[in-house]
């Protein structure tokens, strides 16, 4: 009973702190951009990114401090042993919380390079975080429904060609471009919606890796396919901030991104780019089994949600 009560203060007091961090960060960060946009040349954006990478770290590590601090069950977290700060990334994940970004960004954190996600273009009006994604290069996507794009076929090239112009600035300094394939947060109703063959997984969609594959194919490390579950129940933002979020467990696979996506072109051959959606759906395959055989274990003499 004590500790439901001081949940509602803690998240309150929490979300006020994430808000003064983010704040403090965001400052010499806005500072850097409006240089960069004002310098818009490559040696500037060279000597500056470094410092804007160094600064969203600094701003990740004091939030994974606080996330440590507050949230005190386990976190079973494998995978991450041979990775190294200094390559490029391609990461894909399953989504389910927001929480999904904290639980990445504290895993990833200083130990492979700072983490560039896809986010849809309404994103970018998010007040304070909307213009540090900006000033980091994360790419917005717009997303169109199939009833525009048969009106109007350009609105495909179009944001293709957006999202190649934000991708292309990855190859200048080590980045890990984030993606969730799912495209969404996993939810019953949109499994059932999709008819999805998956148990715990809404349909993958490969459009924004085959990009990312396209522009930095040859850079990349490897992909890390990541399975996140939680097996005390899915925590909402609030749960993170009450301290409640439960046990995390966390499994990262290192893979080889196969030679004939990398040297192909999978967004014009459209026989590559099946063979990339088939590749993208067999590891969603495995993806689900593991799920199911991580609930299974972590449920095994514990009372799971």
């Amino acid at each position: 009973m004590a500790a439901n009560a001081l949940a509602a203060p803690l998240g309150v007091l929490s979300s006020v702190l994430l808000g003064l961090n983010t704040l403090f960060w965001c400052t010499p960060l806005f500072l850097l951009s409006l240089v960069k946009l004002l310098l818009p040349f490559q040696a500037a954006r060279q000597a500056i990114d470094p410092w804007l990478n160094r600064i969203a770290k600094s701003w990740i590590a004091c939030n994974s401090a606080w996330i440590a601090l507050i949230n005190r069950a386990p976190w079973d977290v494998q995978g991450l042993e041979q990775l190294k700060p200094g390559g490029w990334y391609m990461v894909n994940c399953n989504h389910q919380s927001w929480v999904d970004i904290f639980v990445l960004q504290k895993i990833f954190n200083r130990r492979i390079p700072f983490l560039k996600f896809f986010l849809k273009q309404e994103l970018i009006w998010v007040p304070v975080i909307g213009v540090a994604w900006w000033a980091l290069d994360f790419p917005f996507m717009r997303r169109h429904g199939k009833a525009a794009l048969r009106k109007n076929p350009a609105l495909r090239h179009q944001d293709m060609e957006t999202t190649k112009r934000s991708c292309a600035r990855f190859a200048l300094a080590p980045t890990s471009v984030m993606n969730f394939a799912e495209g969404t947060r996993f939810t019953a109703d949109k499994h059932q919606r999709q008819e999805s063959p998956y148990r715990h997984l809404l349909k993958p969609k490969s459009g924004a890796l085959a990009l990312a594959v396209n522009i930095l194919g040859e850079k990349f490390r490897a992909l890390l396919d990541v399975t996140l579950v939680y097996p005390d129940g899915v925590p909402t933002y609030w749960d993170l901030a009450c301290g409640r979020v439960g046990r995390v467990i966390v499994r990262v696979h290192e893979r080889d991104i196969p030679a004939e996506f990398v040297q192909g072109d999978c967004i014009e051959d459209s026989v590559l780019r099946k063979r990339f959606g088939a590749w993208l759906q067999a590891l969603w395959e495995e993806k689900d089994r593991e799920i199911d055989a991580l609930q299974a274990a972590a449920c095994q003499g514990a009372r799971c949600r």
